[in-house]
């Protein structure tokens, strides 16, 4: 049975940084969301993210992130954390992982491995899970903002796990924790989500087109009628063995649909939920 209806307000601080990574605002932010039981006390949490439109892409950037273009996603449902282990675990009856902690991110996840996942999901919830479209994905990192990361326009090891040997545009370089870090470690952005930049990439549901000419404006995920098995599938926000540039909110990361590697991970979203 759905626990759609059963919301909860959950109270958090966003931060805003300068371009030196200093903090310059602290503001209090809610967000509703419910939780899903998985059996044996592991719970899922989802955020509810509002309608809105926004301008996806960056024009300053790669050419995969151009033609900037607006976009308009109804309201979804949006798992708060990345997949974490003991919750892959729950759902597929296996480990998969580097072996740090349940409450860490799963990560050496194939996008069929994640495809699996929401589908026993599914099943289980008797709701419809499937994994984010690009479009979705990006409007929830981004949060209502237009910067290259949802806390401004720069990032640091203090606000997001990533490989911080690799600084962003000229900053500092910071620490480099070679590995994943418990899910929530960071600040979330104004949706109450966390770890959408670094920790680990994220699979999409979307195909990896070269560029955004002729990409859905509704929200939608972009596939094409002639699926080939083992195609390209994107990836979004950084990890922690990645540079600080591939976290930013307007980055496409892509492989191939059967890779385990490490740093994929995963994240979830409700489209369709019984009656």
């Amino acid at each position: 049975m759905s626990s759609v209806a059963n919301l909860t307000t959950s109270n958090f601080e966003i931060v805003t940084v300068d371009r030196n990574s200093e903090i310059i605002d602290r503001r209090s932010s809610a967000a509703e969301y419910f939780t899903l039981s998985l059996g044996d006390g592991v719970r899922l949490d989802l955020v509810s993210i509002p309608s809105g439109t926004f301008m996806m892409g960056d024009e300053r950037h790669h050419q995969d992130e151009q033609p900037v273009h607006q976009v308009t996603v109804p309201a979804f449902f949006m798992s708060k954390y990345p997949i974490t282990q003991t919750q892959y675990r729950s759902i597929m009856g296996e480990h998969v992982g580097s072996g740090s902690g349940d409450n860490y991110p799963i990560e050496h996840v194939s996008w069929d491995d994640a495809i699996e996942f929401c589908t026993k999901l599914s099943q289980q919830s008797g709701d419809r899970y499937t994994l984010p479209s690009e479009a979705q994905w990006e409007y929830a990192c981004r949060a209502g903002t237009t910067t290259a990361f949802y806390f401004g326009e720069t990032i640091s090891p203090e606000l997001a796990n990533y490989n911080g040997d690799y600084p962003y545009q000229g900053a500092p370089t910071g620490e480099n924790r070679a590995q994943t870090t418990p899910v929530g470690s960071f600040p979330p952005n104004a949706f109450g989500l966390y770890d959408m930049h670094g920790n680990v990439w994220e699979w999409c549901l979307d195909e990896y087109q070269p560029s955004y000419q002729g990409a859905p404006l509704d929200g939608s995920a972009w596939i094409s009628s002639l699926t080939e098995a083992n195609v390209k599938r994107v990836m979004r926000g950084g990890a922690w063995d990645y540079v600080a540039r591939g976290c930013r909110s307007a980055v496409r990361g892509s492989l191939s649909s059967r890779s385990r590697l490490a740093g994929c991970g995963m994240r979830v979203v409700l489209v369709g939920m019984s009656g």
